[in-house]
């Protein structure tokens, strides 16, 4: 049995089983954790089923999706009222706004109009925890609608394409089983059309002022049609190219690393590597071969890490964020060495990361990437990276397996394996009437 349905069957017989243990298993305080710092006291505005206690305004979806994905990326069971929260946040038309304070209102398109990063995110997240195929496939068929006449996505319905946006929807698309290629606008243009479009190559305007920076992705095109490298862009353009998502296959622990391979341009040839077009050739996984050789070219000239001017500050500040995502890109195209490098940066640099102490979304990265470079899911660097998001929000209904995994108090969304006995042994001796009035819910 794979360990993805072997969870899905843990997570039924809980289900089925969780009234029934209810009169004998005691339960610990919701949001419990069995291990890490003790979470901040969230304000009562938020929900119980939200991971994070920050507020939510800008990035409630967003968080939430990168928990789940983490959770089931290191083998645990997301607490359904987690799940649940995140379903209830989908607007009628399939989308997802950053946050809804209120999922019973109707979304509102002038007001608050659906977000393409969050909702190809809440995509991702959903298609990876499973059971939620309706609201995937209406988050879907609402990306596909707002699909832009280039191929690609703005962040918001109809605005410009982006790398970004576009990334991430190519990995909803893949992770909802749905070809990116085949995913068309009208007068045929698909998004990775509009993602490759966003590459400098050596027929990129102003590539010629900006030696070594072929292989980077932009953002966007500046007002003039020039393209100015971004890391951001680039590490997830990099994993889209290979039309991958967040949540990427681990690299196999006997793997040889794959040699990088920098595009190069000749001298003399402005319009193309070739001379007549612009482009890399061989296609979209060259094109995330080059992005790769840049991502890790500029890692190595920066001891292992990106760096960014924050406003205000007088000197380049560590980018963590962005280095996790370059190790998940680097990793993904088998790149171990070079994503290793960077992932012993930040494993070395943990502790100067504010964010990785109880933010949802940098802890998920952080474990994503340690996840894609063959490593441990749930920690980096001897520091338990689950614990930690599990303080964050409610505990999952099944955490991965451990040698104390039966001594795990339940806190409404897991039981323990004393209260499957005590429940195998009163249904065996004929108490029917400790499971007559629960008979609905064990259908369920």
């Amino acid at each position: 049995m794979s360990p993805r349905r072997r969870r899905a069957t843990v997570l039924a017989a809980a289900t089925v089983l969780c009234a029934a243990a209810a009169p004998v298993a005691a339960a610990a305080p919701s949001g419990t954790a069995a291990a890490g710092p003790v979470p901040a006291v969230k304000p009562a505005k938020l929900p119980a089923g939200l991971y994070g206690d920050a507020d939510p305004k800008y990035d409630g979806v967003w968080r939430q999706s990168m928990a789940l994905l983490a959770l089931d990326g290191a083998g645990a069971v997301p607490a359904k009222k987690a799940v649940d929260w995140l379903t209830d946040q989908q607007c009628a038309d399939g989308s997802f706004t950053a946050y809804r304070a209120d999922p019973s209102d109707d979304c509102d398109p002038d007001t608050a109009p659906g977000d393409t990063n969050a909702t190809a995110l809440a995509v991702q997240a959903l298609a990876a925890v499973g059971g939620r195929g309706k609201e995937v496939r209406e988050a879907v068929d609402w990306l596909v609608s707002v699909q832009n006449k280039d191929g690609g996505w703005g962040m918001a319905s109809r605005s410009p394409s982006d790398a970004n946006s576009t990334s991430v929807v190519i990995g909803a698309l893949h992770a909802a089983g749905k070809k990116p290629a085949e995913t068309t606008a009208e007068g045929g243009a698909n998004p990775y059309d509009a993602l490759l479009a966003f590459q400098l190559t050596c027929g990129s305007k102003g590539i010629e002022e900006a030696p070594g920076q072929q292989g980077a992705f932009a953002y966007q095109p500046d007002k003039k049609g020039r393209l100015a490298p971004n890391n951001d862009a680039t590490a997830a353009a990099t994993l889209a190219a290979l039309g991958k998502g967040t949540l990427v296959e681990p690299v196999a622990k006997d793997a040889k690393s794959k040699p990088v391979t920098p595009l190069k341009c000749a001298s003399g040839t402005p319009s193309g590597n070739d001379g007549k077009k612009q482009g890399v050739p061989g296609g979209r996984k060259a094109a995330a071969g080059a992005g790769a050789a840049y991502l890790a070219a500029t890692l190595e000239k920066n001891d292992g890490h990106f760096s960014t001017v924050q406003p205000g500050a007088k000197k380049p500040q560590p980018d963590y964020a962005n280095t996790a995502d370059a190790v998940i890109a680097l990793a993904a195209d088998g790149h171990r060495t070079e994503a290793r490098a960077s992932l012993k940066w930040l494993a070395d640099n943990l502790d100067d990361w504010d964010k990785a102490k109880n933010d949802p979304s940098a802890l998920s990265s952080l474990m994503l990437a340690s996840r894609a470079t063959g490593g441990s899911p749930t920690e980096l660097g001897g520091t338990d990276l689950l614990a930690r998001l599990v303080a964050t929000g409610p505990k999952p209904a099944h955490m991965p397996d451990s040698d104390d995994s039966s001594e795990k108090k339940d806190d409404g969304g897991t039981i323990p394996v004393w209260a499957f006995i005590i429940v195998g042994l009163a249904v065996g001796a004929g108490f029917g009437i400790l499971l007559s009035g629960r008979r609905k819910r064990q259908q369920l």
